[in-house]
C-alpha cells in the first residue's frame, strides 16, 4: 500500500510536457504512439495507482457516460474499465455489441455517432475477424469526431482499443507496467518468451501475441515468438516487432519450439492463438455469414490443436529458464492443463491477479491523459 506523501511524490515526478502531446488522443494501436508517450502513460497509470492504494478519490470526470462496446466475450475487461471510469468519477456503461442495430445494417459510424452524441469516452472490443476490429474503431472514431465537429460540440470523447484483430493494447500496456513494476532496474535486456500454447477450448484471436511483440522490442526486450507451424502471425505485425527492436536495441526473434523460446528467459507468455490460414477462411465464411462455415473452421482449428499439445508450460520446461524461475505471466483465463499445468498456474495465481489489475490503472490513464486540460494540476489539487 502507499501513503499519501508517496502518492503525491509520484504525481509531482509526472512530466506536465509528456503529457500535453496526449490530449486528445485515442488508442487504436500502441504503435502509433511513440515510445515517449507510452513511458509517459504508464508514468501515469502508476501514479493513479499510488492515489488508489492511499485512498485519496480521483473524481476528474464526474456526471459523464463512458460506453464499452464488447462484440465478444470479457470478464477482465469489462470489469476493469468499470473500475476505471468509477474511479475518475463517470458512469461506465457496458453495452452487448448483439444489442446494437450493427447486424441489422447500421454502419461502425453511425454506431459511434449514435453512441458518442451521449458519451464521454468509448472503448470497444472487436476482435474475432481479421482485418475488422480495428477498421470498425477507426470507423466509429470517424462517427463520433464528424458529429461533435458537426454540432460544435467541444467535448473530448477518446476511443479506446480494448482488443481488436491486431492488437490488445490495454492488455499489454497493463503487463509492461507489471514489468516495469517487477524489474525497477529496468527491462531492457530482459528476455520474453512469447509462445504458442495447446487449447482445447476455442480458436483464439491472435492479438495478445501480436500486441506483446509489437511493444515489447520497443523498450529494449529480447522478444523469443515460437509456435508450431501453420501459427504465423499477420506479417505487417512481425514487421513492426523487428522495426521496434532495431530502433532501442532489443531483439526480435522467431524461434521453432518452445524449449528454445523458453532457454535462459527472465519472462515467459505461453498462450494459445488460431491457426492463421482458418482465421483467414473465418473472413469469408462471416462475410458471407454462413454459421455453418464458421462452426467448422473452429471444429478445423481444435482439431490441428490437438497436433500440439506438447506445447505446455510445464514444470521442466521453467527449469530451463533463467534461474529456474522466470516470471510466468497469461492474460487470462489460460487453460490449465492445456496452456499451463496446474502446479505452475498455483505458484503464480496472485502474481497473475496483479498483473490483472495493471489494466484498470491503464484504462484510467488513457482516459485521463485524453480528456484533462492540465492533469498534473488536477492531480495534485486533490491533495
Amino acid at each position: 500500500m502507499k501513503s499519501e506523501e508517496q502518492a503525491k511524490a509520484s504525481v509531482e515526478k509526472l512530466g506536465a510536457a509528456g503529457m500535453a502531446t496526449l490530449r486528445g488522443r485515442s488508442m487504436l494501436l500502441t504503435s502509433e504512439w511513440s515510445s515517449a508517450d507510452i513511458e509517459s502513460l504508464l508514468d501515469v497509470a502508476e501514479a493513479l495507482q499510488a492515489l488508489d492504494q492511499a485512498g485519496v478519490a480521483t473524481p476528474l470526470f464526474p456526471n459523464e457516460l463512458d460506453y464499452a462496446l464488447f462484440f465478444d466475450a470479457s470478464t477482465r475487461t469489462k470489469s476493469s474499465w468499470a473500475g476505471a471510469a468509477a474511479r475518475l468519477g463517470s458512469k461506465p456503461v457496458i453495452v452487448d455489441g448483439s444489442s446494437t442495430q450493427v447486424s441489422h445494417g447500421e454502419t461502425a459510424e453511425e454506431t459511434g455517432a449514435m453512441l458518442g452524441m451521449n458519451a464521454h469516452a468509448m472503448g470497444i472490443r472487436h476482435d474475432l475477424i481479421l482485418g475488422e476490429g480495428n477498421a470498425f474503431m477507426r470507423d466509429a472514431k470517424k462517427g463520433i469526431d464528424d458529429y461533435l465537429a458537426a454540432t460544435g460540440d467541444e467535448r473530448v470523447v477518446p476511443i479506446v482499443n480494448l482488443q481488436c484483430d491486431i492488437d490488445h493494447p490495454t492488455q499489454t500496456l497493463a503487463d509492461l507496467n507489471w514489468l516495469r513494476e517487477q524489474f525497477p532496474e529496468g527491462v531492457a535486456g530482459k528476455t520474453v518468451a512469447v509462445s504458442w500454447a495447446y487449447s482445447p477450448s476455442y480458436a483464439k484471436p491472435l492479438s495478445v501475441p501480436q500486441g506483446l511483440i509489437s511493444l515489447l522490442p520497443r523498450f529494449g526486450m529480447h522478444v523469443r515468438l515460437a509456435y508450431p507451424e501453420g501459427y504465423d502471425l499477420i506479417p505487417d505485425v512481425l514487421e513492426t516487432a523487428s522495426r521496434g527492436a532495431k530502433v532501442s536495441g532489443g531483439s526480435f526473434e522467431i524461434v521453432g519450439s518452445m524449449d528454445a523460446a523458453f532457454a535462459g528467459a527472465d519472462v515467459v507468455y505461453p498462450k494459445s492463438w488460431g491457426p492463421y490460414d482458418l482465421m483467414l477462411d473465418r473472413v469469408e465464411a462471416n462475410r458471407a455469414k454462413d454459421a455453418g462455415r464458421m462452426k467448422a473452421i473452429e471444429g478445423q482449428a481444435l482439431e490441428r490443436n490437438l497436433q500440439h499439445r506438447d506445447w505446455i508450460c510445464n514444470e521442466s520446461r521453467m527449469a530451463t529458464t533463467a534461474g529456474g524461475e522466470a516470471l510466468y505471466m497469461h492474460c487470462l483465463p489460460a487453460d490449465i492443463g492445456a496452456e499451463v499445468t496446474a502446479g505452475v498456474m498455483d505458484r503464480a495465481r496472485v502474481d497473475l491477479a496483479r498483473e490483472a489489475n495493471k489494466k484498470v490503472y491503464v484504462i484510467m490513464a488513457l482516459l485521463a491523459v485524453a480528456k484533462a486540460a492540465d492533469l498534473r494540476a488536477q492531480l495534485l489539487d486533490l491533495f
